[in-house]
Order: C-alpha cells, then sequence, then structure tokens
C-alpha cells in the first residue's frame, strides 16, 4: 500500500479513497486555485474552498519525505 493514500470525507459524509494526495493537492492547485468550486473524484462530490484546500495541504505536508 501506498503511503500517499488517505481517505477523505465527502460532502455527503461518505468516504472517499484518494490513491495518491499529493497528485490530488497538484490538481486543486491547478484547476481550484481560488474561490469556491465543486471536485467530482469518482462519483464523490467535494466543495474546495480555501479549507478544504487547507485540510490537503495539511494532510501532504504530514506525509514523510
Amino acid at each position: 500500500m501506498s503511503n500517499l493514500k488517505v481517505t477523505i470525507t465527502d460532502d455527503k459524509g461518505r468516504e472517499c479513497p484518494i490513491e495518491n494526495i499529493r497528485t490530488f493537492q497538484k490538481h486543486l492547485q491547478l484547476f481550484h486555485k481560488t474561490g469556491v468550486s465543486i471536485h467530482d473524484e469518482n462519483g464523490h462530490y467535494f466543495t474546495v474552498d480555501d479549507s478544504f484546500r487547507q485540510k490537503v495541504d495539511d494532510l501532504v505536508s504530514g506525509l514523510p519525505g
């Protein structure tokens, strides 16, 4: 199992596995950099706002290496 895999909760309270949180973070930086938008991850929907971006950044900063 990859140490980059995490599980986050979507807008409906369902757990969504993210295979590579760094790749997910890069996608947010490219396509959801500012404002509020919706991200679809395999049928899981996330409201992307400053709080959500910070949550993902915190997950990445907590990774080893």
